[in-house]
């Protein structure tokens, strides 16, 4: 199976986030592993005790890192419900680059001040992520700014590869991935590493059942795009299936998976007992996806990526209240 970036992308995202960003922490909870049963050993990758509370700082430092002198001097404008910007907004900040964020209106205000906080610009326009991009689009034709897409970029996808290849260098026996999927940039860089370096290592995604447009295409080779993306995990709020990612994931996939709002805010309380740290909803939906899958996966080692944190109060009372 090839794919749309090479091993050798993730090596050099890898080498160019280094300087910014050292290796989040893998560990297993024996609360954890109790909870999910079926003999199942849980490895938890924390990307939400990054410094924006998110994987995307990757991603961010990976594509701005990567970009032309020129390109520096112009400034980037991305799309972004929060983790995206922020991850952009806080390599701009190390390296000297502009970035503008388009977020629809009514976004996470938590994620909103973040970006600001970290020296972004915001845009508020859009009934949802998938309208905010087309603020973008726009913006690079209005103000030549350069666009660095959440998941339609090679720079991106390795940045997000970097994640397995950290957990593969610490635990290479590892069974199994289960990685929550909004764009697939997660999930595609598994899979590039896993094919150098792990190439039993079986990869499964897991979608929010009110934004399913990816997986419903994965099963049926129907391609459409949803009228609206209804969950609280913003980060998995999308209604259309990328295509720099799509056929990776429909070539290297071991399964797909969705799961409700409510099994997500279950599995968040879960990961709040058993490891006492915070998740937002895109965040506890890999945990949501192993304990569907907990029978496929009996006896296995198993990673789960802890995306991000930045669940914002009102919904993270309304998970706590088991309201959601």
């Amino acid at each position: 199976m090839s794919g749309p970036i090479a091993f050798s992308d993730v090596l050099g995202a890898a080498e160019r986030i280094r300087p910014h960003l050292p290796p989040s922490p893998l560990r297993s909870y024996a609360t954890l592993d109790e909870a999910v049963g079926h003999g199942i050993r849980v490895l938890v990758k924390h990307e939400n005790l990054q410094p924006t509370g998110a994987f995307k700082v990757r991603n961010g430092l990976s594509a701005i890192s990567a970009l032309t002198p020129e390109a520096r001097r112009g400034g980037v404008v991305a799309a972004s419900t929060g983790n995206h910007g922020q991850g952009l907004a806080y390599a701009g900040a190390r390296m000297g680059v502009a970035v503008t964020i388009c977020v629809p209106v009514g976004n996470n205000p938590e994620k909103n001040a973040a970006i600001r906080a970290l020296g972004g610009a915001v845009v508020e326009e859009g009934r949802d992520y998938d309208e905010a991009t087309e603020v973008a689009s726009r913006l690079v034709r209005e103000r030549g700014l350069t666009l660095v897409h959440s998941t339609n970029s090679p720079h991106v996808v390795a940045g997000a590869g970097t994640i397995t290849l950290e957990v593969l260098e610490e635990h290479p026996a590892l069974d199994a991935m289960v990685i929550a999927l909004g764009g697939g940039s997660q999930a595609v860089g598994a899979m590039t590493v896993a094919r150098e370096r792990a190439p039993r290592l079986r990869v499964f995604a897991v979608q929010a059942a009110g934004a399913a447009a990816t997986h419903d295409a994965w099963h049926s080779g129907q391609v459409r795009t949803l009228s609206k993306a209804d969950t609280f995990a913003e980060g998995l709020a999308t209604r259309s299936v990328y295509p720099f990612t799509f056929e990776a994931l429909r070539a290297g996939l071991a399964g797909f998976v969705t799961v409700t709002d409510g099994e997500i805010a279950e599995a968040l309380r879960l990961l709040l007992r058993t490891t006492h740290t915070l998740v937002e909803g895109a965040g506890a939906a890999g945990l949501a996806g192993l304990l569907r899958l907990r029978e496929t996966l009996a006896g296995q080692q198993v990673g789960i990526i802890l995306s991000g944190a930045n669940i914002d109060e009102a919904s993270l009372r309304r998970v706590m209240n088991r309201e959601i």
